[in-house]
């Protein structure tokens, strides 16, 4: 009958007993998470969809028995134990399913698994099989384009990860691949699952080489709504795309006990692994939002702006005739004078559509600015210097920080865009030691490697190394544009006197008319606005107002641009 359990489900309170006369241990909520390598999460007795009857001894039940009953087991196990919902509800937190529904388009869930239950033995947790086994896996749409999607279940187990649950995450990553579709983890859990052992750690080992598996095939995103500490914070180290959630979402490799026992330094929860932590200081998070509705409507406006996968390309919308948009407001957002800060993603707005873009990593690495966005209706990657911080120099983090998002827009077919303003790198012992060599390596590495269509537009200075990183034509730029106010060189016409004229400085009676003198001489010889055109390093000098038409004409005539890789196993990029 609706309501009971299923045929042959046995309970743990023995035969020829009635389970409401046993009493039933009250769960506690979990609190915060185990700072142990995989969070371990012990498993609360008797945490059971339902008791369940003895086999039936009777006749055969009809069809319409057969299905009353199905239909109230399913009913049962979507609603989840009332308990487990009204705890996560008062931490603040939606179900996994409440989740899902915000996620994906009305009715377009298809969930797979939902009967599955452990099989492991020992330590009694053979007496608690709830079904999903603490996460619900399937396949839906977003934008009526197809995505797989899996959500760990705070309130069954703590989410914690055990064979079957595994397994079912095995499945959908095995299936998102196979069709060739984006990965989705809604990643809320307290760990491995103590009373399942190594079996526990190998399902992560699982989940960790599928998604490398995947990784430049599928977008991967995952979304961290809660816990996710130990071993399992590499599930969405190696996504695409992270997202956090202030306030419920902590990740650690170690929690605030362990740091506190081993270094005596105490720390909470948030300040050693919370949403402005990941979002500003380590970058892993990649978007970081206060609620968890925003946060996962913006997980369905990336993957609108997403392929499904590597041998597509991303989805368009109409053209909007930008090859002859004319934007005069270009014209005053850059000062003439070079060391003068202005905001590049106000010009960012100007060239792309409607001036909308989705910032990467927006608290991290302000000094360079990543997006995604459309151009007359196509989909491109954006990288712009950011002249109001640290006025646009690269450094360690600006170097990591852009590196992976260009290779991540070619992996995918997205054509890059690049906007220079760039003084040079970071200089000082501190950047020197921490390998901005190596981590400016990383993204010539990214650019140089890149096969997708490459536009760059020179909007003021292009100094030193830091030009030739940042997508110069010698490093492969397809279409290479400059502003009347570009100025490309070794290095400021200031700092090339002061090396050049050294000795003339230092014997001068007046070394401050002859030093302006000088600059004005090199400026004049080596940096107006055409010295790079006339040797072929640009390809035109063009007016401000007409960028976002420009951009867009080199985007069209590349668009059926091919340049097949080089035959090797793969790049050694300088990691």
């Amino acid at each position: 009958m609706r309501g009971e359990a299923a045929m042959g489900e046995r309970t743990a309170t023995g035969p020829g007993l009635d389970p409401a006369d046993v009493p039933i241990e009250p769960l506690t909520p979990l609190g915060p998470v185990s700072p142990l390598d995989f969070v371990p999460v012990p498993v609360p007795r008797h945490e059971q969809d339902g008791p369940a009857r003895p086999a039936e001894t009777s006749a055969p039940a009809s069809m319409a028995a057969l299905r009353e009953r199905r239909d109230g087991l399913r009913d049962r196990i979507v609603a989840g134990r009332p308990d487990g919902v009204a705890r996560q509800h008062a931490l603040g937190k939606l179900t996994a399913r409440e989740r899902i529904d915000a996620l994906l388009d009305e009715d377009s869930f298809i969930e797979l698994d939902m009967y599955r239950r452990h099989q492991a033995h020992g330590l009694r947790i053979e007496e608690n099989r709830p079904h999903t086994d603490g996460v619900v896996t399937g396949s839906g749409t977003i934008h009526g384009r197809r995505v797989f999607v899996y959500a760990q279940d705070f309130t069954v187990f703590g989410g914690s990860l055990g064979a079957a649950h595994a397994a079912k995450i095995h499945k959908v990553m095995d299936l998102a691949i196979s069709t060739g579709a984006p990965l989705i983890g809604l990643l809320d859990s307290g760990g491995a699952r103590i009373q399942e052992g190594v079996v526990a750690l190998s399902g992560y080992g699982g989940i960790f080489q599928r998604s490398v598996q995947a990784s430049g095939v599928i977008p991967q995103i995952s979304v961290v709504l809660g816990p996710c500490a130990g071993g399992a914070a590499y599930t969405v180290a190696l996504a695409d795309f992270a997202f956090m959630v202030r306030d419920i979402a902590q990740m650690y490799l170690t929690g605030p006990d362990v740091v506190a026992a081993v270094s005596g330094q105490r720390v909470s929860h948030a300040e050693l692994g919370g949403a402005d932590v990941h979002g500003g200081r380590s970058g892993l998070a990649t978007f970081v939002y206060d609620d968890e509705r925003s946060c996962l409507a913006e997980v369905r406006y990336l993957v609108s702006l997403l392929p499904a996968n590597n041998m597509e390309f991303p989805p368009a919308e109409p053209p909007r005739d930008a090859t002859a948009d004319v934007r005069p407001r270009l014209a005053g957002i850059v000062p003439v004078e070079p060391n003068k800060p202005y905001d590049m993603r106000l010009v960012m707005a100007e060239i792309l559509d409607d001036g909308d873009f989705m910032e990467v990593h927006q608290d991290w690495a302000q000094n360079v600015v990543c997006a995604l966005g459309r151009l007359d209706g196509e989909v491109v990657g954006v990288v712009g210097n950011q002249p109001m911080v640290l006025a646009g120099v690269l450094d360690v983090t600006a170097s990591q920080k852009a590196a992976r998002f260009v290779r991540f827009c070619d992996a995918f077919n997205i054509p890059l865009v690049t906007l220079i303003d760039v003084p040079g790198f970071l200089p000082g012992v501190d950047q020197e030691h921490a390998g901005i060599i190596r981590h400016g390596a990383k993204l010539l590495y990214a650019y140089c490697e890149a096969t997708v269509p490459r536009v760059h537009v020179i909007v003021r200075k292009a100094y030193g190394g830091a030009y030739i990183v940042m997508d110069s034509r010698t490093i492969g730029t397809d279409l290479s544009l400059a502003w009347p106010t570009n100025e490309i060189a070794v290095m400021g016409a200031e700092g090339a006197v002061n090396v050049i004229f050294r000795k003339e400085l230092a014997a001068s009676m007046d070394p401050a008319r002859l030093r302006a003198e000088l600059v004005a001489e090199y400026t004049e010889q080596l940096m107006h606005p055409h010295y790079a055109a006339e040797r072929g390093l640009v390809d035109d000098v063009i007016d401000p107002v007409q960028t976002r038409a420009a951009v867009a004409r080199g985007l069209a005539m590349l668009r059926n641009k091919r340049r097949p890789a080089p035959q090797r196993k793969h790049g050694n990029v300088p990691l």
